[in-house]
């Protein structure tokens, strides 16, 4: 495709957020991909450094991680009878285990940037405030569950309540009252976790496309400046 040629499609693809033919006339393909590349980067880097440490999961109440729903009364007589330390050790190390699994998710989130093709760019420069978010979701979650869950298994497996989690959840799993997902801490925890690392994924793309000079990167002002 003609330089001419590729700078024409650009144009029109960004007609419809607004941009005049002239500004848009200076974004080529190959700009559009290299802002998103760059905003796949920063949002995965940023979400990574923020939950990857000592209570980035913990100290952060949009992606801590509590018990499901469905346990709240049996937490409630753990409390009565005086065990509500445990319960609270229960959750700290279900969010410890997040934190210790995240790290591993850079990686996988680099690979998936790399392998982005100039049509996925584009693709995700005319998407919502979440298109990045979704991409990264698509193309990583499953092989982060792997990765995540034995590094979450040898994080919960230490605390004493972990068992008794899974009976309860066994039962509840029975009684149609839990996804069967959630019917281990391991494999709760892991989702969780990842629900977490994809939330702050999105809010870190939220940010660049609302003020995206202010992320001070020459790219990404030039590729979401007139979104």
């Amino acid at each position: 495709m003609s330089l001419h040629r590729r700078q024409f499609t650009c144009a029109a693809l960004a007609l419809p957020f607004g941009l005049s033919a002239a500004q848009a006339a200076g974004l080529t393909e190959t700009d559009a991909a290299s802002g998103i590349r760059a905003a796949l980067e920063r949002g995965a880097s940023a979400a990574v450094s923020q939950l990857g440490r000592n209570d980035g999961f913990l100290g952060n109440p949009l992606v801590r991680i509590e018990l499901p729903g469905y346990l709240k009364d049996a937490v409630k007589v753990l409390k009565a009878t005086g065990q509500g330390k445990r319960v609270d050790e229960l959750v700290t190390a279900m969010n410890r285990a997040a934190e210790a699994a995240v790290p591993a998710a850079r990686p996988l989130l680099v690979n998936a940037v790399k392998s982005m093709s100039v049509e996925d760019g584009l693709k995700l420069l005319r998407g919502g405030d979440d298109a990045v978010t979704q991409f990264f979701a698509a193309k990583t979650r499953a092989p982060l569950t792997e990765k995540f869950l034995p590094i979450v298994t040898r994080s919960t497996e230490k605390v004493a309540l972990a068992d008794k989690y899974n009976a309860v959840a066994g039962k509840a799993l029975g009684l149609g009252l839990v996804k069967p997902e959630d019917a281990n801490i391991q494999g709760y925890v892991t989702r969780r976790a990842l629900d977490g690392l994809f939330l702050m994924i999105a809010q870190e793309e939220k940010k660049i496309r609302q003020d995206p000079v202010g992320s001070g990167s020459a790219i990404l002002k030039k590729v979401f400046g007139g979104l």
